[in-house]
């Protein structure tokens, strides 16, 4: 069963913000600030656990294990990013029984070709209208109530009116959650909110192409949330290759040097005090 707050937030028609989550690090640090809503970013997943380009190279089932261990480690409900369903019809109705399995709350969806590449990078291409509407049609038949996000990628190919067309073939195909990627000004965000009653989500990737506002823009605009995939990962890219730098020239390591985490509030928090409080019961 998926987990209700996503809806919930959903209904409030409240704005609301959702982290991306790269790795585990991530998901228990979200954990402990509070985010009931966690996004599991494929480019990025990608990029921690195997270090390749989000080009559609990771498979459904290595994307599968790491939702799988999001879902377990989060606190809060897991939007899933499944890219493509991983092929055609029959992969989509495959992924989506997985992940809702897994108990992924929210799955993913976009419209190009398979294998396809990161939302703000070149040379994307889309499929056919109809076949991406067959796929929301396939995802709606196979989930319980996990909740089915359409995102397109049209913008760059068939601009703002394609992604407006597609969107609403998306809708009248029963996604429940609108998904314009890529868009490249504030202008065109407010027409997509306008013309859709469905929830319309922004991804507000740093260094994409979409101008990153702040939340209270965007809920003027019309946006139920929003996403942030590449916040976490790149301000902990940026201060790994600090600490690194400083260590090759300067070999210097010492957390007086560095902003740190306290290595007694991490051993805490990725769950230490259990192993701790399980010795001290059982050992002999």
């Amino acid at each position: 069963m998926s987990d209700p707050r996503l809806r919930a937030k959903l209904a409030t028609g409240e704005f609301f913000v959702v982290p991306g989550i790269q790795d585990m690090i991530a998901a228990v640090i979200a954990n402990r600030v509070g985010f009931d809503v966690v996004y599991g970013t494929g480019y990025w997943m990608t990029a921690s656990a195997y270090g390749l380009p989000d080009a559609g190279i990771a498979t459904y089932t290595q994307m599968h294990e790491r939702m799988s261990t999001l879902v377990a480690t989060s606190d809060g409900a897991v939007i899933a990013d499944a890219d493509t369903g991983y092929g055609g019809l029959l992969n989509v109705h495959h992924t989506v029984k997985g992940y809702e399995a897994a108990g992924v709350s929210a799955i993913q969806l976009e419209d190009q070709e398979f294998p396809k590449k990161c939302g703000h990078t070149p040379n994307k291409r889309v499929i056919p209208t109809s076949e991406m509407a067959d796929k929301i049609k396939v995802a709606v038949d196979a989930r319980a109530d996990m909740l089915v996000i359409a995102r397109t990628d049209a913008r760059q190919c068939e601009g703002l009116d394609g992604v407006l067309r597609r969107l609403d073939a998306y809708a009248k195909a029963g996604a429940d959650i609108l998904f314009p990627e890529a868009l490249t000004n504030e202008e065109e965000m407010r027409k997509v909110c306008a013309a859709f009653d469905k929830p319309v989500l922004a991804n507000m990737a740093n260094g994409g192409l979409t101008p990153v506002l702040d939340g209270k823009v965007l809920a003027e605009i019309g946006f139920a949330f929003a996403i942030y995939p590449s916040l976490t990962s790149l301000v902990a890219a940026a201060a790994m290759e600090t600490a690194l730098t400083q260590l090759r020239d300067h070999l210097d390591g010492r957390a007086e040097t560095l902003p740190m985490m306290d290595f007694k509030a991490f051993c805490e928090m990725i769950g230490f005090e259990e192993v701790w409080a399980f010795d001290k019961k059982w050992s002999r």
